[in-house]
């Protein structure tokens, strides 16, 4: 008997051991399938892919989507000095061409996968009682655009070429509007407020920008589409990341029914995968 207790305390010693052992390789386990996805957004897509990111990780528990949501030359700078995330999502396809001509795309993984186009922009209150292109170039006109440098920026100047070029507008006009800026911005996040605030009577911004909460704040006015300029966004990964697997199943996200559902809700128009 006293043989039989014994061997019954050691197998019941083993099996608490083994189960021990157990929990502890599937913590171990667990723990390295945690993953963070790292994805350099441009700012105009700050609102649409802060929820596709919640929305993405409520899905997938053990992923955790890392925004840096920037201007596209900027993060395209920062992926150029050695920064190394997962994805890149470009409102310009000028700046993610140059990021695959330096090898830091994979270039089978960069699509365009949505669109966006300029709209103005004025306070709801509208002091200088600004309703389209034609009182941008009126003396003392307060003007915000962007900086040559970041899509929205680039977009405007390109609008005011087509301008320039029609008889109806002109050179002359194109160069009142451009007097009339007063402030050139390196991201579109940073617009509304300065028209908000009072310290601007219009803003060329991208059609997207003006969300729900800022309609209280201004009021969007479309610009013609003979005007206008499409802003054709791209994103891909990088030829570097760490994460490829996680970083394929984000993006079929991002292009699949969810993804294109925020976006479209953003005031974007998703180019079917």
């Amino acid at each position: 008997m006293k043989t039989s207790s014994s061997a019954t305390l050691v197998a019941l010693s083993l099996l608490v051991l083994a189960g021990l052992l157990a929990a502890g390789c599937t913590t171990t386990s667990d723990t390295a399938e945690e993953t963070t996805l790292t994805v350099f957004t441009a700012a105009s897509l700050t609102g649409a892919f802060t929820d596709i990111g919640k929305a993405y990780e409520a899905e997938n528990e053990n992923v955790k989507v890392d925004f840096a949501f920037d201007g596209s030359q900027a993060l395209r700078t920062q992926i150029e000095q050695g920064a190394n995330p997962d994805i890149f999502v470009s409102a310009s396809t000028k700046h993610m061409k140059a990021l695959q001509d330096g090898g830091f795309m994979d270039n089978g993984t960069v699509t365009p996968f949505l669109e966006n186009n300029l709209a103005l922009i004025v306070p709801v209150d509208n002091p200088a009682g600004v309703i389209g292109l034609a009182d941008l170039n009126r003396l003392g006109v307060k003007l915000v655009i962007g900086t040559r440098d970041v899509p929205f920026g680039d977009y405007t100047r390109q609008m005011l070429e087509k301008l320039a070029a029609d008889p109806a507008y002109g050179p002359v006009y194109r160069d009142a509007v451009m007097a009339n800026v007063i402030s050139e911005e390196t991201a579109v996040s940073s617009v509304v407020p300065k028209l908000a605030l009072g310290e601007a009577d219009a803003a060329i911004v991208y059609k997207s920008d003006v969300s729900r909460d800022d309609l209280d704040r201004v009021t969007r006015i479309e610009i013609p589409a003979g005007y206008n300029v499409k802003a054709t966004y791209p994103l891909g990964i990088l030829t570097e990341s760490p994460n490829r697997a996680e970083a394929e199943s984000f993006i079929a996200f991002v292009r699949g029914p969810d993804g294109s559902a925020i976006l479209t809700e953003y005031g974007f128009d998703p180019i079917p995968a």
